[in-house]
């Protein structure tokens, strides 16, 4: 008699699970990407503190910023652009400052999930590593690209010349930044059992990151010029300010600016370099599960 035979009055209950079940490869791993992305969106639009938290602080530090500094701001003669004002110069550091804000809230559900349990259900679900991590970022990354298209609106204001194909460029740009910016906030909560220590750490990774990208003042060279060339968040903000100006034939940029094509390089192998990271982590067990 095998396990799944019955008799008259009794039946037995063991049954051999299918064989399918234990193969991760049979699993949807496109849909379980989209129920993590569409759970990190619903999460979001449904807390409204989160949506303004991530946009006015930026916002705030932009106009306040941009309006305290405009009678002493000045560009550099060497550096071009001499007639550029505060909130212009200040605009594109802005947007990437929205992209980091995001990055680190929305990789906060990855310490909540664990503690929730949700995370240990889908650790153990037949489902690739990958799918896992990749709704996950992509999730933070929508969010992040919702929230600074809200603030691009802005730009109506200023003396920016954007053609439509820029624009396209433009999101494009942002859209890979925020995902290399979500892989970077994944591989540090995966490690961390605590909100409070993720944010320590972020703020004093992230910050100093977004001061040293040309954000706040320009390359003028030396010691420090080497080192926001050796920062990825650097070609994210030279690109976006390149393509901000894309409908302008002989735009007034500061010099030392990468290239187009050398800020998509860059951006690019970072995106990628960040999701490989986030995915080699968690393939591993931190302190925090439960597993």
């Amino acid at each position: 008699m095998t396990p799944a035979t019955t008799t008259a009055g009794t039946a037995t209950t063991d049954q051999v699970p299918a064989p399918a079940a234990a193969n991760s490869g049979d699993s949807p791993a496109w849909l379980v990407v989209w129920a993590l992305c569409r759970r990190e969106l619903v999460r979001f639009f449904r807390q409204r503190n989160r949506v303004i938290g991530a946009l006015g602080q930026p916002l705030i530090f932009w106009v306040l910023f941009g309006f305290g500094l405009q009678p002493s701001f000045r560009v550099p003669a060497q550096a071009g652009a001499e007639g550029m004002g505060s909130l212009e110069y200040l605009f594109p550091g802005t947007a990437v400052l929205i992209v980091l804000f995001t990055a680190i809230f929305t990789t906060i559900s990855v310490i909540e999930d664990r503690r929730e349990g949700l995370l240990q259900s889908v650790l153990v679900a037949p489902i690739p590593r990958w799918g896992m991590v990749l709704g996950k970022l992509l999730g933070g990354t929508l969010i992040s690209l919702f929230q600074v298209l809200v603030f691009l609106l802005l730009g109506l204001t200023l003396n920016l010349s954007v053609s439509p194909v820029g624009f396209v460029s433009m999101i494009g740009l942002l859209f890979t930044l925020g995902l290399g910016l979500c892989g970077l906030g994944f591989v540090l909560a995966w490690r961390t059992d605590s909100v409070q220590g993720f944010h320590a750490v972020m703020s004093l990774l992230l910050m100093p990151m977004w001061l040293l990208s040309g954000a706040f003042f320009p390359d003028s060279g030396g010691w420090l010029g080497w080192v926001i060339r050796l920062n990825p968040l650097t070609y994210g903000v030279a690109g976006l300010r390149r393509l901000l100006y894309s409908a302008d034939i002989s735009p007034a940029l500061p010099a030392n600016l990468p290239e187009l094509s050398t800020c998509w390089a860059v951006t690019l192998v970072f995106a990628l370099l960040m999701f490989a990271a986030a995915t080699w982590s968690a393939r591993g067990r931190t302190t925090g599960d439960l597993l």
